[in-house]
């Protein structure tokens, strides 16, 4: 299977150096608490939800409805923000790190395949999130003192906006967990064994070049060589 175009080549024989930098790995807690999190808020809402709608799924209690979505799409908009502050570099790792051979077959490659539209979801997201920090600017410049009058009502259109992002990542975001958890663990383990074979080297050069024993005193009363008793 071919790589998606925007993607970045995988590695195939990069140097040693470029295969270890694994720093990326330690975003990917963060990323798996994240689609918990989304998945929870999603989760929570599914199950009240019904009970705000008759039997044809029209809502009845619009009040309680709406601020049941409300809350859905703030907490799911919280764990978007840590993807959007730690996806793109946990993406790039991953994709530097993958081999050509793990898009065609392999434990990763479903995983692989599942990326090629997260780009578009984090830049989507990343977008949506630029826009509100502009309307917290300009709030503060045309509104000072009553900003907090329409900040929760703003805030509100950006969490609704942005939950078919935070469900986007619920979806492919797991792939991404798994892929980068595999790589991470694959270049790690590479890399301890290119250690342990570098520090066997250095041992065997190091017996090589120190010089050979003195032979051994003669033992206490042994007879001395080319001498009669």
């Amino acid at each position: 299977m071919s790589v998606s175009p925007s993607s970045p080549a995988p590695a195939e024989n990069q140097p040693a150096a470029a295969s270890v930098d694994l720093a990326w790995r330690r975003h990917i807690p963060a990323l798996a608490a994240a689609v918990a999190g989304i998945r929870k808020a999603s989760d929570d809402w599914d199950a009240v939800s019904d009970s705000f709608c008759d039997t044809d799924g029209w809502p009845v209690n619009e009040h309680g409805y709406e601020d049941g979505k409300v809350k859905r799409d703030a907490e799911a908009w919280r764990h978007v923000e840590v993807f959007l502050d730690h996806g793109p570099e946990v993406l790039a790792g991953a994709r530097a790190t993958a081999r050509s051979a793990d898009y065609a077959e392999g434990p990763i490659s479903e995983d692989l395949r599942w990326l090629r539209g997260i780009d578009a979801t984090l830049e989507h997201a990343g977008q949506l999130q630029r826009e509100w920090d502009q309307i917290l600017v300009l709030m503060d410049a045309s509104m000072p003192g009553s900003r907090k009058l329409y900040e929760d009502r703003a805030k509100e259109e950006r969490n609704a906006d942005g939950w078919h992002y935070a469900d986007e990542l619920a979806i492919r975001g797991p792939a991404l967990v798994r892929a980068a958890d595999h790589l991470a663990r694959r270049a790690d383990s590479a890399h301890t064994t290119r250690a342990r074979a570098a520090l066997a080297r250095s041992a065997l050069e190091i017996r090589g070049t120190l010089p050979a024993s003195p032979p051994a005193p003669p033992a206490p009363g042994a007879p001395v060589p080319g001498r009669s008793r």
